[in-house]
């Protein structure tokens, strides 16, 4: 069986660091580990239409923004399919077919729309393609026959009800077992649990752009300094000499997330290791200043060559879009000839199966 990686974001904005280590840098991990047959990337602008119908230019002006986040973050087209979307329509039919096979309860208990739909608060009701992203998000999965699928920890529910999808199909259309058309994917979590859900620079739980709390990818050095800076930290840290605390220090939850041994050596030599620096905060004697000073020196160590990359790519638009023409038109081609299976196993490809044919000649002879 070929191994298929299939993920993507919401081209709703640029992409912040909770992207980054909630599954962009594993992508460019496992794209460059040589392990995995076809690799696909999707820039979800049809999922991002579900809660932004009314304003499709802020989709649009943002296919690109991603497209530079992914190539500057070293997504290489050359071994990874970026695509886009709403120009693969088979993505469609599928979650349409799939429609039939999903309950509006079951939808109705799915943590994460849960969660979304509470966060959004849409007025005049939830528009239907929202509450039917599971099945969409199910659709792109099972189109490219992804067998993993790297994403951070709130996308669980979604997985889990992607596997339920391909289940029913295969046992209502599949032949009992032999010669399923769907295959079930196996989620790729973060290894860092810090990583599983960075929290915003406020210290609420989800970093968002809608609530500003976002360090972006694309952050000059000026701007990240800035939202460094203002970061929340230990309320009860009123002193220098004042013990400290880490749970809700979204300082170290940071260090967590992005710090490396090699990071002290470079940046604070009077720490071998993250464990020495947090002991020394939680007794007291170290200060939030030299703390943030530290994260600020590690962020821009890992941010400045995306950053610089970035800027290359915003020099070579032509080439980015026909990057993504490239990649859109190699998930067609992977798309279309799983549609086919998906249809013939369905019994609906009347034209292409010529028994059909011959089954109505018998019926009425």
């Amino acid at each position: 069986m070929e191994k298929v990686i299939l993920t993507g974001d919401r081209p709703t904005g640029r992409l912040h660091i909770g992207h980054y280590v909630g599954s962009l840098r594993r992508r460019v991990e496992l794209q460059n580990s040589g392990e995995y047959d076809k690799i696909f990337i999707m820039i979800a602008d049809a999922q991002a239409l579900t809660d932004n119908a009314d304003n499709p230019e802020k989709i649009r002006q943002n296919v690109i923004e991603v497209a530079l986040d992914y190539l500057a973050a070293g997504i290489d087209p050359e071994k990874t399919n970026i695509f886009i979307q709403s120009a693969v329509p088979e993505l469609t039919e599928l979650s349409f077919y799939y429609m039939n096979l999903v309950s509006v309860q079951r939808l109705q208990r799915n943590p994460t729309v849960k969660s979304e739909l509470e966060m959004r608060k849409f007025e005049g009701g939830t528009p239907t393609g929202f509450f039917c992203y599971p099945i969409s998000q199910a659709a792109d999965i099972t189109l490219f026959k992804a067998t993993t699928v790297p994403v951070g920890e709130d996308q669980k529910p979604m997985l889990e009800q992607t596997n339920e999808i391909v289940r029913r199909f295969n046992h209502i259309y599949g032949g009992n077992g032999k010669d399923n058309v769907l295959i079930e994917p196996k989620i790729l979590l973060p290894e860092n649990e810090a990583c599983m859900r960075l929290p915003g620079t406020d210290g609420k739980a989800k970093m968002s752009k809608s609530l500003g709390n976002c360090i972006y990818l694309s952050d000059s050095a000026k701007e990240l300094k800035k939202k460094v800076n203002s970061m929340f930290t230990d309320p009860q840290h009123l002193t220098i000499d004042s013990p400290g605390h880490l749970e809700g220090n979204t300082v170290f939850t940071y260090l967590d997330a992005f710090c490396k041994d090699d990071d002290f050596a470079k940046f604070l030599p009077d720490y071998k290791n993250l464990d020495e620096m947090k002991a020394h905060y939680c007794r007291g004697g170290l200060g939030d200043g030299t703390c943030k000073k530290f994260l600020l020196n590690v962020l821009d160590d890992r941010l400045s060559p995306i950053r610089e990359r970035r800027h290359e790519w915003e020099q070579r638009i032509p080439e980015v879009v026909e990057i993504l023409r490239k990649g859109t038109e190699a998930a067609r081609e992977r798309g279309m000839k799983t549609l086919a299976e998906v249809r013939h196993a369905m019994r609906i490809d009347y034209f292409e199966d010529p028994d059909f044919v011959k089954e109505q000649e018998e019926k009425f002879s």
